[in-house]
């Protein structure tokens, strides 16, 4: 398997499975106009049927999903109950593949960085073994402080190109709780890597101007210049 630099691609992770990086990943995509998507490992339905029903996606099934497994378990063990295993391999051809198609792609992992993606490899193993750049979707609420840390943490410690972190409200919010939960400056200086966008609650989640209008809200443009330079090494 090729380990090149990927200048074209950004991943985005999260701290856990509830965080939001799938509409986050569906707003930046509808942000930046023509571009690849690819959720790289699904287990059970959702993500690649939201991204069907609200992006206008020219991509075979194979290119926005490579590797899909019916049971909602961790992706090893999905592929297990099935009698198959996680063919990295051919989501990296899939990926080669999108990238010959689109200058910029977004590939949205599953659940966090440590998220076990095989049975040697998780997310962010992934992520450093293929050189992605990658933001982190922080969701805010309390804990919030303590799961960008960890995220942050396990990114150093597996050598991922980690650019920065994303804010995201899945629920509406006070200014009071915003601040409480998730101070920008706090979470900045224990992490040392920058808070790039502040996503604000959607109302609408299946509407692509809604979510169009979040993504500028949020500057979630701040996620994709400069992808090659990962502040988390």
């Amino acid at each position: 398997m090729t380990l090149s630099p990927l200048g074209q691609c950004l991943f985005i992770s999260a701290s856990d499975t509830s965080a939001g990086k799938t509409v986050v990943t569906a707003a930046l995509a509808l942000l930046m106009g023509k571009v690849g998507v690819m959720k790289l490992v699904q287990a059970g339905a959702g993500d690649r049927e939201y991204y069907q029903q609200v992006l206008a996606l020219d991509q075979t099934p194979a290119e926005l999903n490579p590797l899909y497994f019916s049971a909602p378990l961790a992706p090893p063990l999905a592929a297990q109950r099935e009698g198959r295993t996680v063919d990295l391999a051919q989501a990296w051809q899939n990926l080669t593949q999108l990238r010959q198609r689109y200058t910029q792609v977004l590939i949205e992992g599953a659940g966090g960085l440590g998220s076990p993606v095989t049975w040697e490899w998780t997310t962010a193993d992934v992520c450093a073994q293929w050189r992605l750049a990658t933001v982190v979707v922080i969701p805010v609420r309390l804990g919030a402080i303590g799961q960008a840390v960890a995220q942050v943490a396990l990114a150093r410690q597996v050598g991922v190109l980690l650019r920065g972190l994303i804010l995201n409200e899945p629920q509406p919010l006070t200014p009071e709780q915003r601040q409480d939960w998730a101070p920008v400056g706090l979470i900045q200086q224990l992490t040392g890597v920058p808070v790039l966008a502040q996503f604000p609650h959607v109302t609408n989640i299946t509407d692509p101007e809604c979510l169009k209008q979040a993504a500028q809200a949020g500057e979630l443009s701040r996620c994709w210049p400069q992808v090659l330079s990962g502040t988390a090494r």
